[in-house]
Protein backbone atom coordinates (compact mmCIF):
# COMPACT_ATOMS: atom_id res chain seq x y z
CA UNK A 1 0.00 0.00 0.00
CA UNK A 2 1.49 3.33 -1.08
CA UNK A 3 1.93 6.12 1.41
CA UNK A 4 -0.23 9.19 0.99
CA UNK A 5 1.16 12.72 0.60
CA UNK A 6 0.75 13.54 4.31
CA UNK A 7 2.66 10.41 5.34
CA UNK A 8 5.43 11.22 2.86
CA UNK A 9 5.73 14.68 4.36
CA UNK A 10 6.06 13.20 7.83
CA UNK A 11 8.70 10.78 6.55
CA UNK A 12 10.62 13.70 5.06
CA UNK A 13 10.36 15.62 8.33
CA UNK A 14 11.62 12.67 10.40
CA UNK A 15 14.48 12.11 7.93
CA UNK A 16 15.49 15.76 8.15
CA UNK A 17 15.29 15.68 11.96
CA UNK A 18 17.53 12.60 12.14
CA UNK A 19 20.03 14.26 9.81
CA UNK A 20 19.93 17.40 11.97
CA UNK A 21 20.81 15.40 15.09
CA UNK A 22 23.60 13.55 13.25
CA UNK A 23 25.18 16.72 11.91
CA UNK A 24 24.95 18.39 15.31
CA UNK A 25 26.70 15.43 16.95
CA UNK A 26 29.40 15.51 14.27
CA UNK A 27 29.96 19.24 14.75
CA UNK A 28 29.84 19.04 18.55
CA UNK A 29 32.43 16.24 18.75
CA UNK A 30 35.03 18.39 16.99
CA UNK A 31 33.99 21.97 16.33
CA UNK A 32 36.13 22.71 13.31
CA UNK A 33 33.62 22.96 10.45
CA UNK A 34 31.24 25.71 11.55
CA UNK A 35 29.24 25.35 8.32
CA UNK A 36 27.87 22.11 9.81
CA UNK A 37 26.34 24.08 12.69
CA UNK A 38 24.77 26.46 10.17
CA UNK A 39 23.29 23.43 8.37
CA UNK A 40 21.91 22.20 11.69
CA UNK A 41 20.10 25.53 12.17
CA UNK A 42 18.84 25.35 8.56
CA UNK A 43 17.51 21.82 9.09
CA UNK A 44 15.81 22.86 12.33
CA UNK A 45 13.94 25.57 10.40
CA UNK A 46 13.14 23.21 7.52
CA UNK A 47 11.84 20.50 9.88
CA UNK A 48 9.59 23.08 11.54
CA UNK A 49 8.38 24.15 8.09
CA UNK A 50 7.73 20.56 6.98
CA UNK A 51 5.63 19.74 10.03
CA UNK A 52 3.76 23.05 9.72
CA UNK A 53 3.04 22.31 6.05
CA UNK A 54 2.01 18.76 6.99
CA UNK A 55 -0.53 20.28 9.40
CA UNK A 56 -1.75 22.52 6.58
CA UNK A 57 -2.39 19.49 4.33
CA UNK A 58 -4.71 18.07 7.00
CA UNK A 59 -6.48 21.28 7.97
CA UNK A 60 -6.38 24.31 5.72
CA UNK A 61 -5.83 27.83 6.92
CA UNK A 62 -3.88 30.88 5.78
CA UNK A 63 -2.07 31.08 9.12
CA UNK A 64 -0.81 27.51 8.84
CA UNK A 65 0.50 27.94 5.30
CA UNK A 66 2.05 31.31 6.21
CA UNK A 67 3.92 29.74 9.13
CA UNK A 68 5.09 26.87 6.92
CA UNK A 69 6.24 29.31 4.24
CA UNK A 70 8.19 31.40 6.78
CA UNK A 71 10.02 28.42 8.28
CA UNK A 72 10.78 26.77 4.94
CA UNK A 73 12.12 29.89 3.26
CA UNK A 74 14.20 30.74 6.34
CA UNK A 75 15.57 27.18 6.25
CA UNK A 76 16.46 27.31 2.55
CA UNK A 77 18.00 30.77 3.03
CA UNK A 78 20.18 29.44 5.85
CA UNK A 79 21.14 26.43 3.73
CA UNK A 80 22.38 28.79 1.02
CA UNK A 81 24.23 30.88 3.63
CA UNK A 82 25.93 27.69 4.88
CA UNK A 83 27.22 26.95 1.38
CA UNK A 84 28.63 30.48 1.07
CA UNK A 85 30.21 30.08 4.51
CA UNK A 86 31.79 26.82 3.39
CA UNK A 87 33.26 28.34 0.23
CA UNK A 88 34.60 31.68 1.49
CA UNK A 89 34.47 31.43 5.28
CA UNK A 90 32.18 34.41 5.96
CA UNK A 91 29.86 34.37 8.94
CA UNK A 92 26.48 33.23 7.58
CA UNK A 93 23.90 34.83 9.81
CA UNK A 94 23.56 38.25 8.22
CA UNK A 95 23.09 36.69 4.78
CA UNK A 96 20.62 34.12 6.13
CA UNK A 97 18.53 36.75 7.92
CA UNK A 98 18.56 39.08 4.90
CA UNK A 99 17.36 36.38 2.51
CA UNK A 100 14.73 35.20 5.01
CA UNK A 101 13.35 38.71 5.44
CA UNK A 102 13.29 39.35 1.68
CA UNK A 103 11.45 36.09 1.03
CA UNK A 104 8.94 36.88 3.80
CA UNK A 105 8.29 40.34 2.34
CA UNK A 106 7.73 38.86 -1.13
CA UNK A 107 5.55 35.91 -0.12
CA UNK A 108 3.56 36.55 3.04
CA UNK A 109 1.45 39.40 1.60
CA UNK A 110 0.19 36.99 -1.07
CA UNK A 111 -1.18 34.65 1.59
CA UNK A 112 -2.57 37.59 3.55
CA UNK A 113 -4.72 38.73 0.61
CA UNK A 114 -5.97 35.19 -0.09
CA UNK A 115 -4.02 34.27 -3.24
CA UNK A 116 -2.41 31.25 -1.56
CA UNK A 117 -1.71 29.52 -4.87
CA UNK A 118 0.38 32.47 -5.97
CA UNK A 119 2.11 32.39 -2.58
CA UNK A 120 2.98 28.71 -3.04
CA UNK A 121 4.30 29.47 -6.52
CA UNK A 122 6.54 32.14 -4.98
CA UNK A 123 7.68 29.64 -2.33
CA UNK A 124 8.56 27.00 -4.91
CA UNK A 125 10.40 29.46 -7.13
CA UNK A 126 12.28 30.92 -4.15
CA UNK A 127 13.21 27.45 -2.86
CA UNK A 128 14.39 26.44 -6.34
CA UNK A 129 16.59 29.52 -6.66
CA UNK A 130 18.13 29.07 -3.20
CA UNK A 131 18.79 25.36 -3.70
CA UNK A 132 20.30 25.84 -7.15
CA UNK A 133 22.36 28.71 -5.74
CA UNK A 134 23.53 26.37 -2.97
CA UNK A 135 24.54 23.81 -5.61
CA UNK A 136 26.51 26.50 -7.45
CA UNK A 137 28.44 27.45 -4.29
CA UNK A 138 29.50 23.85 -3.67
CA UNK A 139 30.36 23.44 -7.35
CA UNK A 140 32.67 26.48 -7.19
CA UNK A 141 34.44 24.91 -4.21
CA UNK A 142 34.67 21.44 -5.78
CA UNK A 143 38.48 21.39 -6.05
CA UNK A 144 38.77 20.97 -2.29
CA UNK A 145 36.95 17.62 -2.30
CA UNK A 146 35.72 16.77 -5.83
CA UNK A 147 33.72 13.65 -4.94
CA UNK A 148 31.53 14.89 -2.07
CA UNK A 149 31.14 18.43 -3.41
CA UNK A 150 30.16 17.41 -6.95
CA UNK A 151 27.67 14.93 -5.48
CA UNK A 152 26.17 17.60 -3.24
CA UNK A 153 25.93 20.04 -6.14
CA UNK A 154 24.02 17.46 -8.21
CA UNK A 155 21.59 16.62 -5.40
CA UNK A 156 20.91 20.26 -4.53
CA UNK A 157 20.28 20.97 -8.22
CA UNK A 158 17.83 18.08 -8.51
CA UNK A 159 15.99 19.20 -5.38
CA UNK A 160 15.82 22.76 -6.70
CA UNK A 161 14.49 21.59 -10.07
CA UNK A 162 11.77 19.54 -8.35
CA UNK A 163 10.57 22.71 -6.57
CA UNK A 164 10.67 24.60 -9.86
CA UNK A 165 8.53 21.87 -11.45
CA UNK A 166 5.91 22.32 -8.71
CA UNK A 167 5.73 26.03 -9.57
CA UNK A 168 5.43 25.27 -13.29
CA UNK A 169 2.47 22.91 -12.72
CA UNK A 170 0.62 25.51 -10.62
CA UNK A 171 1.31 28.25 -13.17
CA UNK A 172 0.24 26.00 -16.05
CA UNK A 173 -3.05 25.35 -14.31
CA UNK A 174 -3.51 29.04 -13.41
CA UNK A 175 -4.03 27.97 -9.81
CA UNK A 176 -3.71 31.37 -8.19
CA UNK A 177 -6.20 30.61 -5.42
CA UNK A 178 -6.34 27.11 -3.92
CA UNK A 179 -7.75 27.20 -0.39
CA UNK A 180 -5.88 23.93 0.30
CA UNK A 181 -2.54 22.27 -0.23
CA UNK A 182 -1.84 21.47 -3.91
CA UNK A 183 -2.22 17.82 -4.91
CA UNK A 184 -0.55 16.82 -8.17
CA UNK A 185 2.16 14.56 -9.57
CA UNK A 186 4.83 17.27 -9.28
CA UNK A 187 4.26 17.58 -5.52
CA UNK A 188 4.65 13.81 -5.09
CA UNK A 189 7.80 13.82 -7.22
CA UNK A 190 9.15 16.73 -5.16
CA UNK A 191 8.68 14.79 -1.91
CA UNK A 192 10.43 11.72 -3.34
CA UNK A 193 13.35 13.75 -4.68
CA UNK A 194 13.69 15.61 -1.38
CA UNK A 195 13.73 12.41 0.69
CA UNK A 196 16.40 10.88 -1.56
CA UNK A 197 18.29 14.17 -1.74
CA UNK A 198 18.17 14.63 2.04
CA UNK A 199 19.70 11.19 2.57
CA UNK A 200 22.39 11.70 -0.05
CA UNK A 201 23.27 15.24 1.01
CA UNK A 202 23.54 14.12 4.63
CA UNK A 203 25.91 11.29 3.77
CA UNK A 204 28.00 13.52 1.54
CA UNK A 205 28.12 16.27 4.19
CA UNK A 206 29.54 13.78 6.67
CA UNK A 207 32.01 12.52 4.04
CA UNK A 208 33.01 16.11 3.34
CA UNK A 209 33.61 16.71 7.04
CA UNK A 210 35.85 13.64 7.22
CA UNK A 211 37.67 14.78 4.08
CA UNK A 212 38.32 18.17 5.64
CA UNK A 213 39.46 16.61 8.90
CA UNK A 214 41.96 14.39 7.06
CA UNK A 215 43.27 17.41 5.15
CA UNK A 216 43.54 19.34 8.42
CA UNK A 217 45.56 16.55 10.05
CA UNK A 218 47.79 16.37 7.00
CA UNK A 219 48.43 20.13 7.12
CA UNK A 220 49.27 19.84 10.82
CA UNK A 221 51.70 17.01 10.09
CA UNK A 222 53.40 19.10 7.39
CA UNK A 223 53.51 22.42 9.25
CA UNK A 224 55.92 23.64 11.89
CA UNK A 225 53.75 24.41 14.90
CA UNK A 226 55.82 27.36 16.16
CA UNK A 227 56.40 29.35 12.97
CA UNK A 228 53.59 28.17 10.67
CA UNK A 229 56.13 27.37 7.93
CA UNK A 230 56.49 24.01 6.25
CA UNK A 231 58.49 21.53 8.31
CA UNK A 232 61.39 19.33 7.18
CA UNK A 233 59.07 16.45 6.31
CA UNK A 234 56.95 18.66 4.06
CA UNK A 235 60.02 20.13 2.37
CA UNK A 236 61.36 16.70 1.46
CA UNK A 237 57.95 15.45 0.38
CA UNK A 238 57.61 18.37 -2.03
CA UNK A 239 61.20 18.56 -3.28
CA UNK A 240 63.04 15.44 -2.14
CA UNK A 241 62.72 13.62 -5.47
CA UNK A 242 63.29 16.68 -7.66
CA UNK A 243 66.25 17.35 -9.90
CA UNK A 244 67.31 21.00 -9.69
CA UNK A 245 68.76 22.83 -12.67
CA UNK A 246 70.76 26.04 -12.76
CA UNK A 247 67.65 28.23 -12.43
CA UNK A 248 66.76 26.82 -8.99
CA UNK A 249 68.59 27.81 -5.82
CA UNK A 250 68.55 26.56 -2.24
CA UNK A 251 69.37 28.88 0.66
CA UNK A 252 69.94 27.59 4.19
CA UNK A 253 69.79 30.11 7.06
CA UNK A 254 70.92 29.64 10.66
CA UNK A 255 70.38 32.17 13.46
CA UNK A 256 73.73 33.13 14.96
CA UNK A 257 74.43 32.31 18.61
CA UNK A 258 70.88 31.11 19.14
CA UNK A 259 71.83 28.94 22.11
CA UNK A 260 73.11 31.96 24.01
CA UNK A 261 69.76 33.72 23.46
CA UNK A 262 67.95 30.77 25.04
CA UNK A 263 70.48 30.55 27.88
CA UNK A 264 70.49 34.27 28.72
CA UNK A 265 66.86 35.27 28.03
CA UNK A 266 64.90 32.02 28.21
CA UNK A 267 63.13 29.85 25.67
CA UNK A 268 60.29 32.34 25.24
CA UNK A 269 62.78 34.83 23.81
CA UNK A 270 64.21 32.13 21.57
CA UNK A 271 60.75 31.20 20.31
CA UNK A 272 59.97 34.84 19.58
CA UNK A 273 63.23 35.15 17.65
CA UNK A 274 62.36 32.10 15.55
CA UNK A 275 58.89 33.45 14.77
CA UNK A 276 60.22 36.88 13.81
CA UNK A 277 62.80 35.39 11.48
CA UNK A 278 60.13 33.12 9.96
CA UNK A 279 58.08 36.26 9.22
CA UNK A 280 61.10 37.82 7.51
CA UNK A 281 61.52 34.72 5.37
CA UNK A 282 57.85 34.54 4.44
CA UNK A 283 57.70 38.25 3.59
CA UNK A 284 60.96 38.18 1.68
CA UNK A 285 60.15 35.20 -0.50
CA UNK A 286 58.13 35.83 -3.67
CA UNK A 287 55.54 33.18 -4.62
CA UNK A 288 55.58 30.37 -5.66
CA UNK A 289 58.86 29.73 -3.83
CA UNK A 290 59.12 27.56 -0.73
CA UNK A 291 60.15 28.38 2.84
CA UNK A 292 60.57 25.75 5.58
CA UNK A 293 61.98 25.29 9.03
CA UNK A 294 64.47 22.42 8.94
CA UNK A 295 64.67 22.18 12.72
CA UNK A 296 66.06 24.15 15.63
CA UNK A 297 67.22 27.53 14.37
CA UNK A 298 67.83 26.36 10.80
CA UNK A 299 65.60 27.34 7.87
CA UNK A 300 65.59 26.61 4.15
CA UNK A 301 64.34 28.55 1.13
CA UNK A 302 63.84 27.18 -2.39
CA UNK A 303 63.89 29.78 -5.18
CA UNK A 304 62.68 28.93 -8.68
CA UNK A 305 63.53 30.66 -11.95
CA UNK A 306 66.30 32.84 -10.49
CA UNK A 307 69.05 34.50 -12.49
CA UNK A 308 72.70 34.11 -11.41
CA UNK A 309 73.35 36.13 -8.26
CA UNK A 310 69.67 36.70 -7.48
CA UNK A 311 69.53 34.08 -4.69
CA UNK A 312 72.59 35.62 -3.05
CA UNK A 313 71.02 39.08 -3.16
CA UNK A 314 67.76 37.78 -1.64
CA UNK A 315 69.74 36.07 1.17
CA UNK A 316 71.57 39.33 1.86
CA UNK A 317 68.38 41.39 1.89
CA UNK A 318 66.70 39.04 4.37
CA UNK A 319 69.81 38.88 6.56
CA UNK A 320 70.15 42.67 6.68
CA UNK A 321 66.47 43.24 7.48
CA UNK A 322 66.62 40.74 10.31
CA UNK A 323 69.85 42.21 11.70
CA UNK A 324 68.17 45.64 11.77
CA UNK A 325 65.19 44.40 13.83
CA UNK A 326 65.04 45.52 17.45
CA UNK A 327 63.11 42.97 19.47
CA UNK A 328 61.90 44.15 22.90
CA UNK A 329 62.12 41.47 25.55
CA UNK A 330 61.08 42.90 28.90
CA UNK A 331 63.50 45.70 29.72
CA UNK A 332 66.00 44.43 27.14
CA UNK A 333 66.11 45.05 23.40
CA UNK A 334 67.53 42.10 21.48
CA UNK A 335 69.19 42.17 18.10
CA UNK A 336 70.37 39.12 16.27
CA UNK A 337 72.01 38.09 12.99
CA UNK A 338 71.89 35.09 10.68
CA UNK A 339 74.35 33.29 8.49
CA UNK A 340 73.35 31.77 5.15
CA UNK A 341 74.62 29.31 2.60
CA UNK A 342 73.52 29.42 -1.04
CA UNK A 343 73.72 26.65 -3.63
CA UNK A 344 72.39 26.49 -7.19
CA UNK A 345 71.48 23.38 -9.17
CA UNK A 346 73.71 22.26 -12.03
CA UNK A 347 73.05 22.89 -15.71
CA UNK A 348 72.53 19.18 -16.26
CA UNK A 349 70.52 18.84 -13.05
CA UNK A 350 71.36 17.77 -9.51
CA UNK A 351 69.26 15.96 -6.88
CA UNK A 352 67.63 18.20 -4.33
CA UNK A 353 69.47 16.57 -1.42
CA UNK A 354 72.81 17.22 -3.13
CA UNK A 355 72.04 20.93 -3.60
CA UNK A 356 70.72 21.18 -0.04
CA UNK A 357 73.94 19.57 1.21
CA UNK A 358 76.03 22.08 -0.77
CA UNK A 359 74.03 24.96 0.73
CA UNK A 360 74.50 23.48 4.21
CA UNK A 361 78.27 23.23 3.62
CA UNK A 362 78.31 26.86 2.47
CA UNK A 363 76.43 27.79 5.66
CA UNK A 364 79.12 26.02 7.71
CA UNK A 365 81.78 28.05 5.88
CA UNK A 366 79.88 31.26 6.69
CA UNK A 367 79.76 30.27 10.37
CA UNK A 368 83.45 29.41 10.41
CA UNK A 369 84.32 32.70 8.70
CA UNK A 370 82.79 34.74 11.50
CA UNK A 371 78.96 34.52 11.13
CA UNK A 372 76.59 37.27 9.92
CA UNK A 373 77.48 36.57 6.31
CA UNK A 374 76.30 34.81 3.15
CA UNK A 375 78.43 32.13 1.53
CA UNK A 376 77.85 30.79 -1.99
CA UNK A 377 78.66 27.14 -2.71
CA UNK A 378 80.81 26.31 -5.69
CA UNK A 379 83.16 29.25 -5.60
CA UNK A 380 82.74 30.06 -1.89
CA UNK A 381 82.72 33.82 -2.27
CA UNK A 382 81.78 35.08 1.18
CA UNK A 383 79.85 38.27 1.71
CA UNK A 384 79.92 39.93 5.13
CA UNK A 385 76.37 41.13 5.72
CA UNK A 386 77.64 43.79 8.04
CA UNK A 387 79.94 45.17 5.34
CA UNK A 388 78.05 47.98 3.61
CA UNK A 389 80.42 47.78 0.65
CA UNK A 390 79.19 44.32 -0.37
CA UNK A 391 76.54 43.94 -3.05
CA UNK A 392 72.90 44.07 -1.94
Amino acid sequence: MMLDYHSLLLALGVSAACLMVTLFGTWFSRRTDSFLLTLVVALCLIVSGIFSYSSYTMETGLLRVSVAYTFLMAGFSTTYAASVQFRIGNKPWRLAVTLSVVSAILGLPLFAVGVDGLGLIAMNIGAAMLLIGTAWQYWLARQEAPGPLCGMAILYNLSGLSFALCAVVLIDGAQWVLGRAPDNWAENLNIGVCIAGMTGIGSLSLALHQWRMAAHHRREAMTDALTGLLNRRALFEQHGSRILNSSTAVIVFDIDRFKSINDQHGHAAGDMMLKIFAEELANGTPAPNTVARLGGEEFAMILHNVLPGRAERIANEISRRFAAREIPMGETVLRCTVSAGVAVGATGGQPFETVLGLADNALYEAKRAGRNRVEVAGYLRSVDVGDTRSSA
